[in-house]
């Protein structure tokens, strides 16, 4: 009795090491790339996107909203539409691109600033029908397209903070709990409306986030590379705990740019161990260029850590 006692604490304790260790042996940077694709219906396909083998490469649909489709778009409370470039970026596009390159996971983003030549308001008529509605809808379109997670950029709000937290905290949690989902990722910017919603979100469900799209590129054009650091520190203490990934915009929009530095920027983090990854917004932006920065971002992030 006293020797299977022993052999089983023993066993527990080589357990509780190897789980231990597991975590001591994560690494604290990532090699994460993700980038907005199909909000402009200009043609692009996946296949045009350069594609590194050694990063974990992550296309997010741009976008579906809760809203009609008609020519006068209205709120449909979590009744969610297709609103991306559906012809070239197709269910069967999605399997396509996922069959050929291994490393390859496709998201949805929800929300985005405008629709129909308006803004795209987050406007639950209450908690309960709006999550209801969202999850039923959400989870057709994630199904039919072989999708791997969702990302939350709503950026107009006609729902206070609390109500935003509970809508979407409980989405995330029955699309991950329902296996509908892998992963979850919020893309907030420096503004108080903003920021008031995405923190409530947060602070309630936060340990479900794995991601934080954190739109650097809506700060000043002229932004340097130590305010680039200092804006990062600023909110990765907000959204403490939280994967904050570096990005910039190739729309010409703002930010710290890949001419101003933001390639200097990330190479500080990744010494500090805190690059935890890029995105970009957006493919569509990159087209005509050739996808010069898309090539040098996913270099940067295979580099061995």
């Amino acid at each position: 009795m006293e020797f299977s006692k022993a052999f089983l604490t023993i066993f527990a304790l080589q357990a509780l090491l190897i789980t231990s260790a597991k975590h001591l042996t994560a690494p604290a940077t990532s090699d994460i790339f993700r980038e907005y694709i199909g909000a402009e219906f200009n043609n692009i396909k996946f296949s045009d996107v350069p594609i590194n083998p050694n990063v974990e490469f992550h296309f997010i649909l741009a976008f579906a909203i809760d809203y009609t489709t008609s020519s006068s778009p209205s709120p449909t409370n979590g009744k969610f539409n297709i609103f991306w470039d559906n012809d070239n970026l197709s269910a069967s596009k999605v399997s396509a691109i996922k069959k050929k390159h291994s490393n390859v996971k496709v998201a949805l983003s929800l929300g985005g600033d405008s629709v129909g030549g308006g803004s795209a308001y987050f406007s639950p008529s209450s908690v309960d029908s709006w999550v209801s509605n969202a999850i039923s809808s959400l989870t057709n379109i994630i199904q039919e397209y072989n999708l791997d997670g969702i990302d939350i950029d709503y950026e107009h709000f006609q729902g206070d903070p609390d109500t935003f937290a509970e809508c979407i905290g409980q989405l995330i949690t029955a699309l991950k709990k329902n296996g509908v989902i892998s992963f979850a990722s919020i893309a907030p910017y420096d503004d108080d409306e903003v920021q008031s919603h995405y923190l409530a979100l947060w602070k309630s469900y936060g340990h479900l986030i794995d991601y934080v799209n954190f739109q650097f590129y809506a700060y000043d054009a002229g932004t340097t590379v130590s305010q680039f650091m200092n804006y990062f520190e600023t909110q990765t203490s907000k959204y403490n705990g939280g994967k904050v990934l570096a990005s910039f915009s190739t729309d010409g929009s703002g930010g710290l740019s890949p001419e101003n530095g933001f390639f200097t920027a990330c190479q500080r983090l990744k010494s500090k161990k805190e690059l935890h990854g890029i995105f970009i917004w957006s493919a569509d932006d990159s087209m005509s260029r050739g996808f010069p920065y898309e090539k040098q971002s996913q270099a940067l992030l295979a580099i061995s850590h």
